[in-house]
């Protein structure tokens, strides 16, 4: 019996998925085969694309796509699935009662689209973890590489103090002898006076800041977003828009004639942006 998996957009056998943004894979953390493990973004650990050639311990950067469309890693053979907006290691569990539940329900489909190079997630109950909205399946649920900034070190630090003060001290002199209004929660919190957590920002709301990728620390997460089906058309910036490709990379049985048998990219970076490490 023939079993036609490109309904799904992805390749027959094993593959791994590079992040187009920041040019690393997803991986089933440390090589874990326990039920909820995390799955994250993390450099390639083996450079060829040949099965045979390929260390078994860089299986967990290798993954397949089975009969019903659900994503599963060939390190364990376990699927895929979403707890709230990250995605975890999921082994197969019984029907409980009500089913769907969080517990216990079907695994959603992994779908990838070649053209624009980006991985949709379904699913057939409400997902948890994101706003209960009148009718869920009336959103786009992506796969998306989140930024992580460097830690702001003393020089930093003192940047920010000094820009700080100087702007404090203008505002004063341009107000004296004016009476001073009381501080209200919106000008504290809308100002941008206090900083979000990276993991507070809503995707589409980063701003060009935000974008930025200049952490030396190899570990990157591969997030997923809710966007309601009216507004997929939106226009969203060039980094936003990177961060929500993917590159599907097939292994294959024999050696390719040419040598370079896998050949890293390289985070695309913007003419402004920083380098990331590899």
């Amino acid at each position: 019996m023939h079993v036609d998996t490109g309904g799904f957009g992805f390749p027959t056998g094993y593959f791994c998925i590079r992040s187009v943004a920041t040019g690393r894979l997803l991986d089933v953390a440390s090589g874990k085969i326990e039920d909820s493990t995390d799955v994250i973004l993390w450099p390639a650990k083996e450079q060829s694309l040949v099965e045979n050639l390929r260390s078994p311990e860089a299986n967990n950067q290798v993954f397949f796509i089975d009969s019903t469309g659900a994503l599963c890693s060939k390190a364990s053979g376990h699927a895929i699935d979403a707890l709230g907006d990250h995605l975890v290691l999921r082994h197969r569990r019984p029907v409980t009662y009500p089913y769907p539940n969080t517990y216990s329900h079907p695994l959603p489909q992994f779908t990838y689209d070649p053209q624009n190079g980006r991985i949709s997630i379904t699913f057939e109950y409400p997902p948890y973890g994101f706003p209960a909205t009148t009718d869920w399946t009336k959103n786009t649920y992506l796969l998306v590489s989140t930024p992580k900034r460097r830690p702001a070190n003393i020089i930093d630090n003192a940047s920010k103090f000094f820009s700080s003060a100087v702007s404090s001290s203008m505002t004063m002199l341009a107000g004296a002898g004016h009476k001073t209004s009381a501080v209200t929660p919106d000008d504290v919190f809308g100002n941008g006076a206090i900083d979000l957590k990276e993991d507070e920002i809503m995707d589409e709301d980063r701003g060009e800041e935000n974008e930025i990728d200049d952490s030396a620390e190899s570990l990157r997460l591969a997030n997923i977003i809710c966007i309601p089906k009216s507004q997929e058309s939106k226009l969203v910036s060039e980094r936003a828009n990177l961060r929500r490709q993917w590159e599907i990379l097939p292994l294959r049985a024999t050696r390719a004639r040419y040598s370079g048998e896998f050949s890293p990219r390289r985070k695309r970076t913007l003419p402004d942006s920083p380098r990331t490490s590899p």
